[in-house]
C-alpha cells in the first residue's frame, strides 16, 4: 500500500485509479476481521437461540464483510480448547453461545487479553469480555398472560429444557403473568433433564407435554431448545396450543403455536460484531429486554387469528405497565 501511495505522489497513478485501489484495500482490511461463533450442543439448526445467534453472525458476514467461522461443540469439555484455538489463530472476536461456556470464556479471555470475547446468557467479569444478557422473565410474563387468556380450562403448562436457574427464570415469569390474568390459574411445570442433553430430547419433551395436555392444560410454553419440537408435535396431536421461544417458531405448526417469546440473540450478536469491527468494543454486561426490543412476542400470519384483538390489547397494557414500573416481574435470579 505504501508503494502505491508513492506512485500516486509522483503522479504515476491517476486519482480515479488511486480511489479504486484504496477502496479495494479497505474492503480487504474489513474482510480480515475474523469472528468465531461457538455454538452449544443445540447446534445452528435448533431453530432456537443457537439458530438466532447464527443468523446474527451471518448477517454480519453479509453486511460487514467479516470472516466468520462457526463450531458446534460436541460436549461441554470442548469449549475451552475451541476458544483457545481460535484465539491462537488470530481471530479478533470469539462468541460463546450458552451459559455452559462461562468457565471456558473466563479462562481463555485472561490468557488472551488483546482479543475480544462475548458470551450469551452468562456473566463473565473481564475487561475484554462482553456478557450478552436478556430479561427473559419479562417476555415469559407476557406469554404467561397470553396463555391464561387463551385457556378455558384455567390450566396451562411449561416444559423447560435443562433444570437450571435460567430456565427457572422463564418459568417464574410465566407463572406470574398467568396469575396476573387469572389468580386461580394452575401451572404444570416439568423439565426435560438435568444435563445438556435436555436441549436435544424432543421425544422426552413430547412425553411431558402430552402428560400436561392429559392433565387439562390447553396451552404449553416450551423453553427447551431443540426439544421444543416435541412439545409442538404433542400440541398438534392433541389439537391444543403451544408457545415457542427465542426465535419466531410460529411457522413450525401453523394453527397450533399460539405465539413465540422472542429473545433477540441475533441482534445482540450482530451489534457486538459491528462494534468490535469498528473499534468500539467494550466489555461488561449488555442487557436486552422489553425497553430496547431485545425481548418480545411474535405476531404474524401464522398466529394472528389465534391472538385476538382483545388478547393483544391486554398484553400491550401489561407491557406498558412493566416499562412504566407499575408491574415488577419476579426474577428468579433475585429470589433464589
Amino acid at each position: 500500500m505504501l508503494a502505491v501511495a508513492h506512485l500516486f505522489a509522483r503522479g504515476t497513478l491517476k486519482r480515479g485509479l488511486w480511489l479504486l485501489v484504496l477502496m479495494t484495500f479497505t474492503a480487504q482490511a474489513l474482510a480480515e476481521f475474523k469472528v468465531a461463533l461457538i455454538l452449544d450442543r443445540g447446534g445452528k439448526d435448533d431453530k432456537s437461540f443457537n439458530s438466532s445467534a447464527f443468523e446474527g453472525a451471518n448477517r454480519a458476514k453479509e453486511k460487514l464483510g467479516i470472516t466468520l467461522k462457526f463450531v458446534e461443540a460436541a460436549d461441554d469439555n470442548a469449549y475451552e480448547g475451541i476458544l483457545r484455538s481460535f484465539a491462537r489463530r488470530d481471530f479478533d472476536l470469539m462468541i460463546g453461545v450458552g451459559f455452559a461456556q462461562k468457565e471456558a470464556v473466563q479462562k481463555v479471555a485472561v490468557q488472551f487479553p488483546d482479543k475480544h470475547f462475548a458470551i450469551v446468557d452468562s456473566e463473565v467479569q473481564a475487561p475484554n469480555v462482553r456478557s450478552l444478557m436478556f430479561e427473559e422473565h419479562e417476555g415469559a410474563y407476557l406469554v404467561g398472560a397470553i396463555a391464561a387468556m387463551a385457556s378455558k380450562s384455567r390450566i396451562i403448562g411449561f416444559v423447560g429444557g435443562m433444570d437450571i436457574p435460567l430456565i427457572r427464570r422463564f418459568a417464574m415469569g410465566y407463572e406470574a403473568g398467568a396469575r396476573k390474568i387469572d389468580p386461580g390459574a394452575k401451572v404444570i411445570l416439568n423439565f426435560v433433564g438435568i444435563t445438556g442433553e435436555a436441549w436435544n430430547n424432543a421425544p422426552k419433551a413430547k412425553e411431558l407435554a402430552l402428560s400436561q395436555y392429559t392433565g387439562g392444560a390447553e396451552v404449553v410454553f416450551a423453553a427447551a431448545g431443540a426439544s421444543n419440537f416435541g412439545v409442538f408435535d404433542a400440541a398438534e396431536e392433541r389439537k391444543k396450543l403451544a408457545i415457542g421461544v427465542d426465535s419466531n417458531q410460529n411457522w413450525t405448526k401453523p394453527g397450533f403455536i399460539l405465539t413465540s417469546m422472542l429473545k433477540r440473540v441475533d441482534e445482540a450478536v450482530y451489534a457486538t460484531i459491528l462494534e468490535a469491527q469498528s473499534g468500539k468494543f467494550q466489555g461488561g454486561i449488555r442487557s436486552f429486554g422489553l425497553a430496547n426490543q431485545g425481548i418480545g412476542y411474535a405476531v404474524d400470519k401464522y398466529n394472528e387469528k389465534l391472538l385476538t384483538p382483545e388478547i393483544r390489547a391486554r398484553v400491550e397494557e401489561l407491557k406498558s405497565d412493566i416499562l412504566a414500573g407499575k408491574i415488577v416481574v419476579p426474577d428468579f435470579y433475585k429470589t433464589r
